[in-house]
């Protein structure tokens, strides 16, 4: 893989890792580029879903769909179980 310090891509990305070394954001973007390397190359990744877990939290980051809301979301979204099912259960045991 050549990389192109020019590039627009490199360029932006050099320009975050000043800013913030630890940006989540820009070590996917640094993931993601080397991983499209490799599947252009016609290598196989090692790992797939985590490929797929960087391309889905890069959808979401162009769709400025927020990772914490979401999350907190589906917090919300489970079933609350009261308390009559956690006493069956003892009664069981």
């Amino acid at each position: 893989m050549e990389i192109n310090p020019k590039n627009s891509i490199i360029v932006e990305i050099r320009e975050r890792i000043a800013v913030d070394k630890n940006d989540k954001t820009v070590r996917d973007l640094i993931n993601l580029l080397f991983d499209t390397a490799l599947l252009t190359s016609g290598f196989s990744l090692e790992e797939p879903h985590i490929f797929a877990q960087r391309i889905h939290r890069m959808i979401k980051l162009g769709l400025s769909i927020d990772e914490d809301n979401e999350n907190q979301e589906k917090k919300n979204d489970m079933p609350v179980l009261n308390n009559q099912i956690n006493e069956d259960m003892e009664a069981v045991d």
